[in-house]
């Protein structure tokens, strides 16, 4: 069984976490076949399950994630372990540091990596990276998201107090942000407008032609936002007949893993390449863009 979920309610104070799970999940095993819920875990799988983001305290009325293995529980607290060994095998490219500016920073997030985690873990997500890998050991708190299968640049704050700032620099629409996206077919014209709603909401995107594959049929776009509906940028792209590269979800109806001749399909090309803000804390005007190394390529799917 590669996925479970075993809670543990704690009736006397203890500091052997590890040992306790390990116990219940004995205790759940040995029940008829049919009705076994569990499975037996070795005390490092245990660990390395807590370590990526599995395990839960649940305490008076707040609850937690929880990776000390050597946390003291009290009377009725309860830990709720999930395991899912598909989701705790999961890897991705590592994110790349773009630009530090001390109370916050702006990184590379490739495809793949999480701007959240869920119930199973956390260590796929690009904060619990940074938390891992920055040398300075700083906290690391999510402003803004981008799809998993997005990739380029995003802010992350290093205080409490910044992410509210930087929050509110979002909300308040006092930053730029600029995309480059590979879509199916000519786009003719230099600019494209698309100013229609998305979920009841106003979004508007501005395409601008960058350059045109005809080996491909294929061309790179670089593509403003005035607002951040989700999938913003796929629907507005698709409604004009030019689907992005990979999206599945909404561009073309066949795209798939992979085509008729079993070659793997490219990852979706979307980019986020450009932010421009002036700073919340230096009130000084900002521009960060990605290195061009880092940037969709039509060259890069013709290789």
């Amino acid at each position: 069984m590669s996925r479970f979920q075993l809670t543990i309610y704690i009736n006397e104070a203890t500091d052997r976490l590890i040992e306790l799970i390990e116990r219940e999940l004995h205790h759940q095993s040995e029940q008829v076949e049919e009705q076994a819920s569990v499975q037996v875990l070795s005390k490092q799988e245990i660990k390395s399950a807590i370590s990526k983001g599995a395990l839960w305290l649940t305490r008076a009325n707040s609850t937690r994630r929880l990776r000390r293995v050597k946390t003291s529980l009290q009377p009725k607290d309860k830990l709720s372990f999930y395991y899912n060994l598909d989701v705790l095998n999961s890897t991705t490219e590592p994110a790349q540091l773009i630009e530090d500016f001390g109370d916050y920073s702006i990184w590379y997030k490739p495809y793949g990596m999480l701007c959240q985690g869920s119930k199973w873990s956390d260590h796929c997500t690009i904060n619990r990276f940074i938390e891992i890998n920055d040398s300075l050991k700083r906290p690391a708190f999510i402003v803004h998201r981008l799809d998993r299968a997005a990739t380029g640049l995003i802010i992350i704050a290093h205080k409490k107090s910044v992410a509210k700032a930087l929050s509110q620099m979002f909300e308040r629409r006092q930053l730029a942000k600029y995309y480059q996206i590979i879509v199916h077919g000519h786009a003719e014209l230099e600019q494209y407008v698309v100013d229609s709603d998305i979920d009841d909401k106003p979004a508007k995107s501005t395409f601008s032609l960058l350059s045109y594959q005809s080996a491909l049929d294929m061309s790179l776009l670089l593509v403003k936002i005035d607002s951040g509906r989700k999938h913003q940028i796929r629907k507005h792209a698709a409604s004009i007949g030019f689907p992005v590269v990979g999206d599945r979800l909404h561009g073309k109806p066949t795209a798939s893993q992979s085509n008729e001749f079993g070659e793997a399909q490219p990852d979706l090309q979307l980019c986020a390449v450009k932010l421009a803000f002036t700073c919340p804390l230096t009130q000084k005007n900002t521009i960060v863009e990605l290195p061009e190394v880092l940037k969709p390529s039509l060259a890069k799917l013709t290789d």
